[in-house]
């Protein structure tokens, strides 16, 4: 195994990290953390999220082996999407990042405003 270290420059790690802390990689992994879903379906659940932006969040993942895409042999056609076991493995810390965001939000908002 490689040891990383992401205070080094050149680490591949830092990919790493900066795939999975983009604000919609999380929301799509927690998302994607309750079951499988499909396009649509994963675009009613996030708030605020453009086709494009939510298109181009699951390529990403997809392309870094975090989410399977499965084509569906329906009427119309349609795409499901869901973790692989490494998309997985990612969702204790992910879900954690966002369980944290969402009890901390308001000491943030009134620190700033201190």
């Amino acid at each position: 195994m490689v040891a990383h270290d992401v205070f080094l420059s050149d680490c591949p790690a830092r990919t790493t990290l900066e795939l999975i802390s983009d604000t919609w990689s999380v929301v799509v992994v927690t998302a994607l953390g309750r079951g499988p879903a499909r396009y649509g379906e994963l675009r009613d659940k996030i708030g605020g999220i453009s086709n494009k932006m939510l298109t181009q969040t699951l390529r990403r993942l997809a392309d870094n082996g975090l989410v399977e895409r499965r084509e569906l042999r329906t009427a119309p056609p349609g795409t499901e999407y869901r973790l692989t076991d490494l998309g997985h493995s990612l969702l204790v810390p992910v879900c954690a990042l966002s369980r944290w965001a969402e009890e901390n939000t308001d000491a943030l908002l009134d620190a700033r405003t201190a």
